[in-house]
């Protein structure tokens, strides 16, 4: 005896009809079409949950970075910072577009103008304060963060004067006047 479906078997027994059976067919394919898009939607929203994971982390890894390199400013100012408590002349900067001053004396106010020393904004314990740094720190602070630099001149030696009409010119070492 060959062996029959149980479709058949129950057609033969009379338990189920034709009509019966070619709707039990229909049914089956719809759970079947339904677990095929149940499965693609499940792996859309895998897929979506993944990317925005990645977001995240890669979000937090760019906080962790921007919080270090915070840390290193602060630290590399408050290391290098001048000590001015004596100082009685007020040398006046531009913070964005307000004016603000810090006390410095003489020789300071000096290395200032020509580009020696430099201005840099950083959090206080409870208010943003202003140090003076010497010009090379204040190249590397520049480095991770051009914010925090408020005023860090050229020294005049490295300024190049574009209108000199003698630039071509030599003039002896030996030359008296």
């Amino acid at each position: 005896m060959a062996k029959l479906s149980l479709q058949e078997q129950l057609l033969k027994a009379g338990l189920v009809n034709e009509k019966k059976l070619k709707k039990a067919k229909k049914g089956s394919k719809k759970s079947r079409d339904l677990a095929k898009e149940i499965k693609a939607g499940v792996a859309v929203t895998k897929q979506v949950q993944q990317e925005r994971t990645q977001q995240l982390n890669e979000l937090k890894k760019e906080q962790i970075v921007s919080k270090e390199l915070k840390a290193q400013v602060k630290q590399l100012i408050e290391m290098n910072k001048l000590d001015l408590k004596r100082a009685d002349i007020k040398y006046n900067f531009t913070d964005g577009t307000l004016i603000r001053y810090v006390y410095v004396n003489e020789a300071t106010r000096k290395q200032l103008i020509a580009g020696i020393l430099a201005i840099a904004k950083y959090e206080g314990v409870n208010e943003t304060s202003y140090a003076v740094i010497p010009s090379i720190v204040a190249n590397k602070i520049a480095q991770r963060d051009e914010q925090t630099i408020l005023e860090n001149k050229i020294p005049e030696e490295e300024i190049p004067v574009e209108d000199d009409p003698y630039a071509d010119y030599v003039v002896p070492d030996d030359l008296m006047w």
